[in-house]
């Protein structure tokens, strides 16, 4: 991978980071401040953050179910054979949770550079997974 590939594929984690944290930070700030110091938004499933999403692509313009934030993925990441295949299903969610809102024109491609499936990461679906890992995990990654 080059440079420019591996520039590419750190920007979008940690834009995929930073997104999440907004998120479950905006959350769980709303929810401590109402009382509940114990809430926190990535503990929650999918079903019960259904309930917000609404809201959150009207506010936030997206929407990341509790599953599919950076620090959920990057906890199973390590143990997860399909990752590359969970991440493209994250970002394709993401993208997806504004078609037909305001928001939908700046999301939409969002994460079109950051190709989980090339070959550039790796030949085979194993070596990019372990790419992929150390890419969420922020360690060093070599060619």
């Amino acid at each position: 991978m080059d440079g420019w590939d591996f520039k590419q594929y750190v920007l979008g984690i940690l834009f995929y980071r930073y997104i999440s944290e907004n998120l479950s930070n905006y959350v769980d700030s709303d929810e401590h401040a109402a009382g509940n110091e114990s809430f926190r938004y990535a503990d929650l499933s999918d079903e019960e953050a259904e309930a917000i999403r609404s809201d959150m692509v009207n506010t936030k313009g997206f929407f990341i179910p509790p599953s599919d934030l950076f620090e959920n993925v990057r906890k199973r990441a390590p143990s997860d054979e399909n990752l590359n295949e969970t991440l493209e299903k994250v970002f394709d969610g993401i993208e997806g949770s504004a078609i037909g809102t305001e928001s939908e024109g700046d999301l939409k491609g969002l994460f079109d550079d950051l190709d989980v499936n090339s070959n550039k990461i790796g030949g085979a679906v194993a070596d990019r997974n372990k790419k992929l890992v150390r890419l969420l995990t922020f360690e060093e990654v070599h060619s």
